[in-house]
């Protein structure tokens, strides 16, 4: 199992600058430390997470960087030109030295995305798998021609090309159509921090049972702080979680109350919750023999290929010296 970090650029100090100087610092980290990959999230319109410009991040991440790969998690591509895409993903690729994976998602539940950058919900999933299709066409392809539901081009090639040969690909999914999408061309898939066990393991299930060969490439985030005392991490990682769970809940809230689907089914633990006390439950949180337990726990059910650390400490030094007791305590042990 490879070990990654998750990074979301929380705005907790209200400081642009402040919030970019220490996730730079967390990845530098993880990079010092042998952690193999930085997945960074994508996200709009919210005072705290500074993510918006995802790839504009990351080109600053390769500059500041050498070894560590540098992943989307991930690209929203409803809310995005594909051709554009396609573009700025093949010059980071150059820009980091073929060190780029690439994953994408439908986005979702926050409806504001979808009314600002014009995408009705209900045609989100089939936006981001035809424009992953043309995306991975014009990445190695020339004079490319597609004529789909949503995005079209004729004779089209992009330049430049990856300096990878196959950039890999993951999606962030749990629906079937997504799944056999990934099964068939054996992209990987991955499980946010709040989407619980029982839900991941029919996912991942799904993918199996289609194609085996690309099941090893799941990437799983989870919220994380291992301390010195079970306590001491639950104490240091609470009002992270807790802020988390209270924004989630009222935005899924303000989803339940405003959907047209008469089939939207309310959160619940066994697909994804929002629930203070399950996040700390479903976490790697604790000391280091809980935080081991809880990974084995993963690995055995899901046959993890990543597991990428949401450093869950609203203080950066914390979050280091977290990082640094799992480095050398928790990950030769699992």
């Amino acid at each position: 199992m490879k070990t990654g970090i998750f990074c979301n650029y929380e705005n907790h100090h209200q400081n642009t600058s402040r919030t970019i100087f220490e996730q730079v610092a967390l990845v530098q980290q993880a990079e010092s430390l042998g952690f193999e990959s930085a997945w960074v999230s994508e996200h709009h319109f919210n005072e705290f997470n500074l993510s918006s410009s995802m790839l504009l991040l990351m080109a600053h991440l390769a500059g500041l960087t050498s070894t560590i790969q540098l992943a989307t998690a991930a690209v929203l591509l409803p809310f995005h030109n594909p051709i554009r895409v396609a573009e700025d993903i093949a010059t980071l690729d150059n820009l980091c030295n073929g060190r780029l994976l690439f994953g994408v998602a439908k986005g979702g539940p926050f409806p504001q995305h979808n009314k600002h950058f014009g995408t009705p919900m209900g045609e989100s999933r089939a936006k981001m798998l035809e424009a992953i299709a043309l995306i991975q066409k014009l990445l190695y392809d020339d004079n490319v021609s597609f004529n789909g539901q949503y995005y079209q081009c004729d004779r089209l090639t992009i330049y430049p090309k990856p300096l990878q040969s196959q950039i890999p690909v993951y999606i962030a999914t749990g629906d079937d159509q997504g799944i056999e999408f990934a099964a068939q061309n054996s992209f990987g898939l991955m499980g946010g921090p709040p989407f619980s066990l029982e839900r991941l393991k029919n996912t991942v299930a799904k993918y199996r049972a289609l194609n085996n060969s690309g099941s090893e490439k799941f990437v799983l985030a989870r919220f994380f702080y291992v301390g010195k005392t079970y306590e001491e991490a639950v104490s240091e990682a609470l009002p992270f979680i807790r802020q988390f769970s209270q924004k989630m809940q009222a935005n899924s809230a303000y989803v339940m109350h405003n959907s047209t689907n008469t089939n939207q089914k309310p959160f619940d633990r066994t697909n994804i919750c929002f629930d203070e006390d399950y996040l700390i439950e479903n976490s790697i949180i604790g000391d280091v023999s809980t935080c081991r337990d809880k990974i084995k726990t993963f690995q055995d059910e899901l046959n993890l290929g990543t597991l990428a650390l949401k450093p869950s400490s609203f203080v950066l030094p914390k979050n280091l010296e977290s990082l640094e007791r799992y480095n050398q305590e928790v990950r030769n042990y699992v």
